[in-house]
């Protein structure tokens, strides 16, 4: 891992914000871009965010660390402001939707894809460069719940009682990061009450192929007194093909993902945080590009190191 810190830099353009007007929506989508300076036929990466106690982590300003790594390494990282963020509290606070906006944080996954053009033109020096048929998604904590049901996974609309498909064809694979798990009575800590919504994911459906992220200490007892497995959920709950990353000692932040030496980060860890980036970058690319076999030689690695930071499985 010391090879990849004294890697020669790669330089990232970032530009925010593309501003995409969206009718019904109460503000308009805001959006940051991060891709490297050079480079053709890139893919794309949909990063939703997380909820948290930080105003900006929350937003398009947070997971810098990520969207650096990714784009870095060769991807375009698409990161909107869902309606959820602190940041637009004040403005939406009384909006149908609210507080968990479910339906609106994946609608903007799908409303950034309809408009990649748009973005392209946009953003300088990135005109053309897109591969808009390799498209993919990461979300962190509630990001993942977002990216579970644009992945296939049905929701219990609390609203109607009907099950909802929020499925995004245009996505070929996802990552999950620290995502929630399962409902029924193991949601039984005290956040529970207020975001019910997140129990009532099913992932029996989650078709599409995915990378699961999991802290081995991630034990989120405000939502359930499962401990970490919890988080591995959407892998043991979901048909294949999906992966299991399990990272040693890992909490919630998985070393600090979502900003870089934020306050909120229980387990800060730099190496922590480009793994992360490093074997989630290798997934991405072996789906979107069939034959490629950076997952598999990364995982090999894993399996040979004398110190690994975590495990994986599949099925």
């Amino acid at each position: 891992m010391s090879t990849s810190a004294l890697a020669t830099p790669v330089p990232v353009l970032s530009y925010s914000p593309v501003v995409l007007p969206v009718p019904g929506r109460p503000v308009d989508l805001q959006v940051r871009v991060s891709a490297p300076a050079s480079g053709t036929g890139l893919p794309v990466i949909l990063l939703s965010h997380g909820h948290g106690p930080s105003n900006n982590l929350s937003s398009l300003n947070g997971y810098a660390p990520l969207a650096n790594s990714w784009a870095a390494q060769g991807f375009v990282v698409l990161q909107p402001t869902h309606l959820t963020s602190r940041t637009l509290s004040r403005l939406v606070a009384d909006t149908p939707g609210a507080p968990d906006f479910w339906r609106s944080r994946a609608e903007d996954m799908s409303h950034i894809l309809d408009r990649l053009d748009v973005i392209e033109r946009t953003v300088p020096q990135l005109a053309g460069r897109i591969d808009h048929t390799k498209v993919a998604l990461a979300g962190h904590s509630l990001g993942g719940f977002t990216a579970a049901l644009l992945l296939g996974a049905g929701l219990d609309d609390p609203d109607t009682g009907n099950v909802v498909h929020l499925v995004e064809p245009r996505i070929k694979a996802g990552v999950l990061l620290a995502a929630p798990g399962r409902g029924g009575d193991v949601l039984n800590g005290p956040m529970a009450e207020q975001w019910p919504i997140i129990g009532a994911v099913d992932f029996s459906t989650m078709t599409a192929p995915a990378l699961v992220v999991a802290g081995g200490k991630d034990d989120s007892r405000h939502f359930t007194d499962m401990g970490p497995d919890w988080h591995a959920d959407p892998y043991a709950l979901a048909p294949g093909p999906k992966s299991l990353l399990t990272l040693f000692e890992a909490e919630h932040g998985l070393g600090g993902i979502a900003g870089y030496d934020a306050a909120e980060t229980t387990d800060e860890n730099p190496e922590r945080v480009a793994a992360v980036g490093r074997l989630t970058a290798a997934y991405l690319r072996s789906r979107l590009h069939p034959g490629d076999t950076a997952w598999q030689t990364a995982c090999e690695a894993l399996q040979t190191d004398p110190a690994p930071i975590g495990r994986v499985e599949a099925k």
